[in-house]
């Protein structure tokens, strides 16, 4: 086969879960003996084709004009889809929710659209009016793909129920994790009372709630330490730097408490994680949670929020353990019974990971997307 992901953040430039997910698939699909490429619009002032082994990758640069930019850049991924096509035809072409807007209708191949939190799901979620533009770019795109997936069940109900697909099929098919890679270190010892936390410093994350929470934890664990590990983002209410406005709010006595480590490299992620007591996720909104599988490889006891698709991940009190990520109180209670529990963090850790292995590994996953694929085909 012939895969061609649409993906606008392809490591090595700034990447989310999306591009992630897009290399780790890539590459597991390349090793099996598949063609891929990856087609996306990047920051640059002009188009580049990179190899990422024997992988192609096609960067393209964003339209100068302003008022038609969104739909002169999917033209123009068009226009690159259809010369990838003539030199070797594409078996397949994959995005996410707002991919398919503004490319052709017919072609040969089918379009997969992969659920990965779209614009209604997520404004939706967090209780916002989704914005007409990208409302309608997302329903554009709907209406273009051929097959859906979602990586989570609530992420496919939810989308589902959002832009009224109806008994549409969508196949299940989380995000996997390279357990190799995130696998546990036996040569870190976990430091006394650090919580970890990575990803983007933002609101949805719930950061604020946790930082709300540190004052209860210090009372119970006075040696708690939180390490905040990830990109900062724009404060929707003022414009600046979200991790500023969190600072202010910081009181004096827990500023020994907190540490801001910004953006690492990703290489460096797992060993952060091997040096929690627990790590800490208590995400208003997801449509999988890719950081907290990542933990819970490592052997690493988790706390997430109990909603949205964390309860498909974590068996509460099982593999982990599930909070109310709007409620401080809360957090510090499930934060604080690990704290003070090492033989707790032990027995969620080790379940953790082996939950980790049956559900969420590459190699078995991947097999699952293959055989998705070939049924698309048919």
């Amino acid at each position: 086969m012939h895969v061609v992901y649409l993906c606008d953040e392809y490591p090595p430039a700034s990447h989310g879960g999306i591009g992630t997910f897009v290399h780790e698939m890539a590459h597991a699909l390349l090793a099996r003996g598949h063609q891929v490429s990856v087609v996306g619009v990047y920051r640059r002032a002009q188009d580049v084709v990179e190899d990422d082994g024997a992988i192609r990758v096609y960067r393209l640069a964003p339209s100068a004009n302003k008022p038609l930019r969104i739909y002169l850049n999917r033209r123009r991924v068009q226009a690159a889809l259809n010369d990838i096509h003539r030199r070797q035809p594409i078996t397949l072409l994959e995005g996410n929710e707002n991919s398919f807007a503004f490319l052709d209708r017919l072609t040969s191949y089918p379009y997969i659209l992969r659920m990965q939190g779209g614009h209604h799901f997520f404004y939706t979620e967090l209780g916002l009016k989704p914005r007409l533009l990208r409302s309608f770019i997302e329903r554009q795109s709907f209406r273009r793909a051929t097959h859906f997936c979602a990586v989570s069940r609530f992420a496919a109900e939810r989308t589902r129920a959002l832009l009224r697909l109806g008994d549409v099929p969508i196949a299940l098919l989380p995000n996997p994790v390279d357990v190799a890679r995130f696998s546990p270190r036996l040569d870190i010892a976990p430091e006394a009372g650090r919580i970890v936390f990575v990803g983007t410093i933002t609101e949805k994350k719930g950061v604020r709630q946790l930082i709300q929470a540190l004052p209860l934890i210090r009372q119970a664990v006075p040696q708690a330490h939180l390490h905040l590990i990830g990109r900062d983002s724009i404060d929707p209410d003022t414009g600046a730097s979200y991790i500023e406005t969190l600072k202010r709010m910081i009181a004096p006595e827990l500023t020994d408490a907190i540490t801001f480590r910004g953006a690492i490299p990703n290489d460096q992620i797992p060993a952060e994680i091997a040096r929690a007591v627990v790590c800490a996720y208590p995400s208003h909104m997801e449509s999988q949670g890719i950081v907290l599988i990542e933990g819970m490889a490592m052997a690493r006891p988790v706390v997430a929020s109990k909603l949205g698709p964390s309860p498909e991940i974590i068996e509460e009190g099982i593999s982990g353990l599930l909070c109310d990520p709007h409620d401080p109180a809360d957090i510090a209670r499930a934060l604080i019974r690990i704290l003070n529990d090492p033989e707790l963090g032990r027995r969620l850790g080790i379940a953790a990971r082996q939950r980790a292995l049956a559900e969420f590994a590459l190699d078995p996953l991947v097999e699952r997307n293959l055989a998705f694929y070939q049924s698309c085909l048919t």
